[in-house]
């Protein structure tokens, strides 16, 4: 009863933060083992639990992808699906004590990337560099299998790179991301769930709250007036579950 009660609090949260200012992942996976569920296995757990959010954004964003931009959508779409496969690939080849070491690494850089992500797009926006198309697929294949390894601040680093490739249209840029992240996360969780590496149990509850969650978290964010306060809490969640990841260990 009280692991359903934590993933059930947890679910609710992180759809909500992940409907709000995103950062969900801060709250899903640290949830998952404290409840019992071993690393790489709380990982692929709360990936499935987040695909849901990241098919509806997708669908919500999908007339700003018609935007022409520096690299083919098609291009785009064959970097999601090897880097989602090829991440997923990795985490099953990552030995359960290693992938635990990693994960406070992992946290404090999806931290970072929440905390600075937006600074540097607004940089490379301003200063209009872009980059070759050899280079700038190694580097959307580079965030991909990030994506595909370890889900937490994929959208900000989607965004960023984004921006260094050459996207200047905004909208653009979200509908883009909510794609890549909808498909390179379905295709880790179909190589996830076929490895058996899916807590079916644990996923349902934290699927569901985390709907509900999203629910509630996008009429709460017409209400908030203050993002820059909650980007600093969920900044401080990150530091917090880093932290605790480390004494951990």
């Amino acid at each position: 009863m009280l692991s359903f009660l934590i993933l059930a609090l947890a679910g609710l949260a992180a759809g909500a933060l992940n409907a709000v200012a995103g950062g969900g992942t801060f709250l899903s996976f640290p949830a998952l083992v404290w409840t019992g569920v071993p690393p790489i296995t709380a990982n692929a757990t709360a990936t499935l639990a987040a695909l849901p959010g990241y098919l509806s954004s997708a669908w919500a964003f999908r007339h700003e992808l018609r935007h022409k931009g520096p690299m083919a959508l098609r291009t785009i779409l064959i970097a999601a699906v090897a880097g989602g496969f090829l991440g997923a690939l990795l985490l099953l080849i990552t030995p359960e004590k290693l992938f635990a070491g990693v994960v406070p690494w992992l946290l404090l850089l999806a931290t970072a990337a929440f905390a600075f992500g937006p600074l540097l797009l607004k940089a490379l926006q301003r200063s209009g560099r872009t980059m070759g198309a050899a280079s700038a697929f190694a580097l959307l294949m580079a965030v991909t299998i990030y994506g595909g390894y370890f889900n937490g601040g994929l959208g900000i680093m989607l965004l960023a790179a984004l921006g260094l490739i050459g996207f200047t249209d905004l909208h653009a840029m979200n509908g883009l991301k909510n794609l890549v992240s909808a498909v390179l996360s379905l295709v880790s969780v179909v190589t996830y769930a076929v490895a058996g590496l899916i807590d079916w149990q644990a996923v349902v509850v934290l699927g569901i709250a985390s709907a509900i969650g999203g629910y509630l978290g996008a009429h709460l964010s017409k209400r908030i007036t203050n993002m820059a306060l909650l980007r600093g809490f969920i900044i401080a969640v990150g530091l917090v579950m880093a932290a605790v990841f480390f004494a951990r260990g």
